[in-house]
């Protein structure tokens, strides 16, 4: 089941996971007010501790369904085996979570007591505004794709450093050209459906969300910079977490940008890159 995963909800559910002092696995007691503002259902409450579990943030158990189809959930329960049951609090419409979708027992991973320090460092930014901001299910192949190839841990990161990476692409090249690109890449001639996927993830991507940036990118002309200046920026602004370098995720990005667009999209972009970050797009 296609959910939005926000990484607001993934800090959340990973502190209160790591909370416990004794090492193994233990019983989460998580309460609807855990996620007041969220706007939060139970699918999407389960969803996010699937894909933790399943991307090896967290070691959980579960049992029954874990996207909650009340047809594969039996009606009995044995108590003496439940530590936690996900039960009406997230406003299920046929009581607890359809009967007895259980979320047992968890402990964070090193992976996931990594992501949870990195996250403590630098909280995201919805738990500060209140808004929480989606990774829509579409957008994780080619996430995922950049977080392999920069050896990112997680399509958090993938995403916050391939915008800042289109950002500073971006302001190297002129409004029209800029615009080229973010047409070709929301085309909608026929393709096969994976490629028109992609196509339309990476035109979201590639638009900047922060108006006020948005409208500067409209009205003044191309910046000038060189690629130490370029590589600077993805290094200094990106929060780069350990074990990459500003090299690799531009590298990284372009490698999947470039599989999305035309010969002459590819030639129209390398004309405004500097030195070895044209050479970089190029070799992609």
């Amino acid at each position: 089941m296609p959910i939005a995963l926000k990484d607001d909800v993934m800090y959340i559910l990973l502190k209160k996971i790591g909370q416990k002092d004794d090492k193994g696995k233990h019983s989460v007691d998580f309460q609807s007010t855990d996620f007041t503002g969220r706007n939060l259902t139970i699918s999407d409450f389960l969803g996010h501790l699937d894909y933790l579990n399943q991307k090896q943030y967290i070691n959980a158990d579960f049992s029954g369904n874990a996207y909650a189809r009340q047809e594969d959930v039996p009606n009995l329960i044995d108590e003496d085996e439940i530590d936690f049951r996900v039960a009406n609090t997230f406003g299920a419409p046929d009581g607890p979570l359809p009967h007895l979708i259980r979320f047992k027992r968890a402990e964070l991973t090193e992976k996931g007591e990594k992501m949870l320090d990195r996250m403590e460092k630098n909280p995201p930014e919805a738990l500060r505004t209140g808004v929480s901001t989606s990774i829509v299910d579409k957008y994780t192949p080619f996430l995922e794709k950049v977080a392999l190839k920069a050896e990112l841990p997680d399509i958090f990161d993938a995403r916050d450093l391939t915008n800042l990476v289109y950002r500073t692409m971006r302001d190297l090249m002129s409004k029209e050209a800029s615009q080229a690109i973010e047409a070709e890449l929301h085309n909608k001639i026929e393709e096969d459906a994976t490629n028109k996927r992609l196509q339309n993830e990476i035109s979201d991507l590639w638009k900047d969300d922060n108006p006020l940036v948005s409208w500067l990118s409209k009205v003044r002309p191309p910046l000038k910079f060189d690629a130490d200046t370029f590589i600077l920026r993805i290094e200094k602004e990106g929060g780069l977490p350990r074990g990459t370098t500003g090299t690799k995720v531009i590298n990284a990005v372009f490698s999947a940008t470039k599989e999305e667009l035309s010969e002459d999209s590819k030639k129209q972009v390398a004309e405004f890159l500097p030195g070895k970050i044209k050479d970089m797009w190029e070799a992609a």
